[in-house]
């Protein structure tokens, strides 16, 4: 019995020797999701300079210059700039001063300059141009001095 057994079994695995094994496959699927998202590397800051009737203190006047940013984003996000909350004036300067920041871009999204938050579809890298300008109405005038603001550029 224990033979018959044996040689049975010798018998099997001879005549499964000659088979291939059967292969077998699976499929991994991989998932991701990027969230909208961008960065701001500041590249430049800007430089304001006073107009000849000292009513306007603007990197748009002459011998000024716009500060410089650059935007990565994946699209679908909004850029503005907020409205100016810290300034820094001399002493002297005693009235009222009304500040408008702008900006516009090139690069994978072209936008011209304006103050209105806007949408940033695309996804790439952008150049900022981020101007500011500071204007005295009536007969007030800017005072000699140093002037300082900040404008926060926003993406989200």
């Amino acid at each position: 019995m224990k033979f018959l057994r044996a040689a049975m079994a010798a018998g099997l695995l001879a005549a499964c020797a000659g088979q291939p094994a059967s292969a077998a496959t699976g499929n991994v699927l991989f998932n991701g999701t990027i969230t909208a998202t961008c960065t701001i590397t500041i590249n430049s800051n800007g430089t304001m300079t006073v107009s000849s009737d000292l009513q306007s203190l603007s990197s748009h006047n002459a011998g000024g210059s716009a500060g410089s940013a650059q935007v990565d984003t994946t699209g679908g996000v909004t850029l503005s700039v907020d409205p100016v909350t810290s300034t820094t004036v001399p002493a002297s300067d005693v009235t009222a001063t009304t500040w408008t920041p702008t900006f516009a871009t090139t690069g994978a999204q072209t936008i011209s300059e304006t103050g209105t938050a806007t949408a940033l579809t695309a996804p790439g890298t952008s150049t900022v141009a981020v101007n500011l300008a500071g204007t005295k109405s009536g007969s007030n005038r800017f005072s000699a001095g140093n002037y300082q603001a900040t404008v926060t550029l926003r993406c989200e």
